[in-house]
């Protein structure tokens, strides 16, 4: 029988209980291609259903991680081939469906994106779902009709990896971008990626009214709650947000004047369910704008060891940027 090594996840009275193990391929779920995982990464999400912390992993046993990279081992898809390198996001991996802390996954291929030209599988996954997440956002605003020269964009929860992936795209683009922080020792490392202007996100963390000043023409926000109120309070005329996350919380204590007296959209941004069309557009698009040297320079790579630390350590507002998990 051949096995592999894997994390599994098993549901306790405080949360799961988390063990290395050696994983049966014999007990790998439905699916017409397998993959030999190279490289996985820890996003918000992954810390979530690490710590417990939201009820991301809806069945167990479960083996965590929402984000693959690899090479095709066997495949009754006509789309991939043995050999083929693949990118995996979402689709309920690491939540229903056994996800990619482990050496090998089976999965649906029309779940697989194949790793664009000119990309790593160690990039695709400093990339991951929080930077494939970030394009989504970026396109939406594009699709919105808006442009750099409409007025800045603010990103929030900028130190994080949407936030840092979303700064980089954005400002390459010609954006004047306001990044939005609760780490001010992150300064030099948002400016880097291309930060114009810092503030602080106690600025819009708090209750605020519903109409404020205009100070953007767009934003992207991973936080939800009171600062994506804010956000669109103090949207110009015609602008938009694009929202991805929930790090503050889901509920949004807003009101309807920014969209009655202002004409300011919401748009909401989802990467799990996101259709492939929509996921190769965003691939291409990563590959082609995203700068390697600024993606290199807000990465840190990982042993797979080393994932549950790394994972407490996200939720609690820890890690900069992006992390790369070598699966080995």
């Amino acid at each position: 029988m051949t096995t592999f090594k894997a994390l599994v996840a098993t549901k306790g009275e405080a949360g799961p209980n988390l063990a290395f193990t050696d994983f049966a391929e014999t007990d790998l779920m439905e699916g017409d291609v397998t993959v030999r995982v190279t490289h996985s990464t820890v996003n918000y999400k992954d810390g979530l259903a690490i710590t417990g912390k939201a009820p991301v992993v809806r069945r167990w046993p479960m083996i965590p991680g929402i984000d693959f990279a690899g090479r095709v081992e066997a495949s009754d898809n006509p789309a991939f081939r043995p050999g083929d390198l693949v990118v995996l996001n979402g689709w309920g991996t690491g939540e229903t469906h056994l996800g990619a802390y482990a050496q090998k996954s089976r999965v649906k291929g029309d779940w697989l994106v194949p790793l664009p030209e000119g990309l790593t599988p160690a990039e695709a996954m400093a990339i991951g779902t929080a930077g494939y997440t970030a394009m989504l956002c970026v396109l939406s605003l594009e699709k919105h009709g808006l442009k750099p020269s409409d007025g800045p964009v603010v990103v929030t929860g900028a130190a994080g990896g949407v936030g840092s992936v979303a700064i980089a795209l954005l400002a390459r683009a010609g954006w004047h971008v306001i990044a939005s922080t609760g780490r001010a020792e992150e300064a030099d490392y948002l400016k880097g990626l291309g930060a114009a202007e810092i503030i602080d996100r106690n600025e819009l963390a708090a209750p605020g009214r519903p109409l404020g000043k205009e100070r953007w023409a767009a934003g992207v926000d991973a936080v939800g709650s009171h600062t994506l109120a804010n956000l669109l309070s103090m949207t110009k005329y015609g602008g938009a947000v694009a929202a991805c996350g929930l790090a503050q919380g889901m509920d949004l204590p807003a009101s309807v004047a920014p969209f009655i007296l202002r004409g300011v959209a919401l748009l909401g941004v989802d990467s799990v369910m996101c259709p492939k069309s929509r996921r190769l557009e965003a691939w291409k698009r990563l590959a082609s704008d995203l700068d390697r040297e600024k993606l290199a320079l807000i990465t840190t790579t990982i042993p797979l060891d080393a994932v549950i630390e790394t994972g407490k350590a996200i939720v609690e507002g820890k890690v900069k940027g992006r992390v790369v998990v070598e699966i080995g």
